[in-house]
């Protein structure tokens, strides 16, 4: 009898020590927010991408947000992936990392817009990629999507993007691009999102730019065909807003649209698609998009023209009308790349402010002179 009572005893400890360890994980610490901030700023829809999910050091959170308010930004994009909210099962949720990035972003006075995607490995074959997402987990990620803006929108969140790049093969689990299949993961979470939160403002597309790359389109399918086939079965009913991803690529903003060219102005292009497809009343964000500095990536600019060419797209994009945001790629990462991706940033890793922060800030906080 005694020896049951001890293994008994013994059992409900170590019970009751991996439930502790396993709630743990989800039961979010209360963040250290500071006072309630406001943006200033002469453009209302200028955004910018941060890269701060998964960080977890509340200082460089607050004081990188900080850095957005005071460069005159409202408005940030940022990855809030499903695989940190449920890594082991569909049975509860991990706020930690999201907490502390919307929170403080509310704090700083800025609008979230949060990119939800990357597959938990319970939700994907062993040894796919985490863009991997077939239909039998379509709910699973809808019930995601659902629960965060349960979460977040009495933070003011409202507005979330339904996968990254889906013409890209990379992007769709490294698989050939399907729109119909998109639209069929739209035709989802749609229902499902507006039912729970009736103001949620879901945004499709966000497409890599360009036409097909590949044979048969199997590196990137192009994205204005990408486009017509998405609308074509049904999904112009299932999203709110259209995404844009606007790259510079080597030439001025104001490089006059063209079909056949990927240049900031393309963003009109996708504009007269939209009203082409009988979906004109639906607008648009760009949520990445910008130049290069990089003094050897053949693909870049001159530091002076990053400079002037993204101030001036900040400008034009404040002229469209049936734009949301201009959201460019990318304010800081938290680490070092040493490759040309350190030349997106506007801020260096470490916090320092590069050039074009300076600029921007001139350019569109008032009572900072250019």
């Amino acid at each position: 009898m005694r020896r049951q009572w001890i293994r008994a005893m013994l059992a409900g400890l170590l019970g009751g020590g991996m439930a502790a360890q396993f709630l743990a994980l989800r039961t979010p610490r209360a963040p250290r927010l500071p006072p309630q901030q406001t943006v200033h700023t002469t453009n209302p829809r200028l955004g910018i991408h941060t890269r701060l999910t998964g960080i977890g050091d509340e200082q460089v959170i607050e004081r990188s947000l900080a850095q957005v308010r005071e460069m005159g930004a409202p408005w940030i994009i940022d990855l809030f992936p499903w695989a940190y909210a449920q890594p082991r099962s569909r049975y509860g949720f991990d706020w930690n990392g999201a907490d502390l990035v919307v929170q403080h972003a509310v704090r700083q006075g800025l609008q979230v817009v949060a990119r939800l995607d990357i597959v938990p490995p319970w939700a994907r074959p062993p040894g796919s990629s985490d863009r991997y997402l077939d239909d039998q987990h379509y709910v699973d990620y809808a019930a995601y999507v659902v629960a965060f803006l349960e979460r977040y929108r009495s933070w003011g969140v409202r507005h979330v993007i339904i996968w990254n790049e889906p013409n890209l093969a990379f992007e769709w689990g490294r698989r050939p691009p399907d729109p119909r299949a998109y639209a069929e993961l739209l035709a989802t979470v749609y229902p499902r999102v507006k039912a729970a939160v009736p103001d949620a403002i879901v945004i499709a597309g966000a497409l890599s730019p360009g036409p097909d790359l590949g044979d048969r389109a199997e590196v990137r399918m192009g994205d204005l065909r990408y486009m017509d086939e998405y609308f074509a079965a049904g999904g112009g009913a299932h999203c709110d807003m259209w995404g844009v991803h606007a790259y510079g690529a080597q030439v001025p903003f104001d490089d006059p649209p063209d079909a056949a060219v990927v240049n900031f102005r393309r963003t009109e292009v996708m504009r007269e698609r939209l009203v082409t497809l009988g979906a004109g009343a639906q607008r648009l964000i760009i949520t990445e998009g910008g130049w290069n500095d990089h003094p050897r990536w053949s693909a870049a600019v001159t530091p002076a023209q990053r400079l002037r060419w993204t101030i001036g797209a900040y400008r034009l994009a404040q002229q469209w009308p049936w734009l949301e945001a201009a959201c460019l790629w990318q304010f800081a990462t938290p680490w070092r790349a040493r490759t040309y991706q350190d030349n997106w940033n506007f801020v260096e890793y470490d916090g320092t402010p590069r050039a074009i922060y300076w600029a921007v800030r001139a350019a569109f906080v008032p009572g900072v002179a250019e």
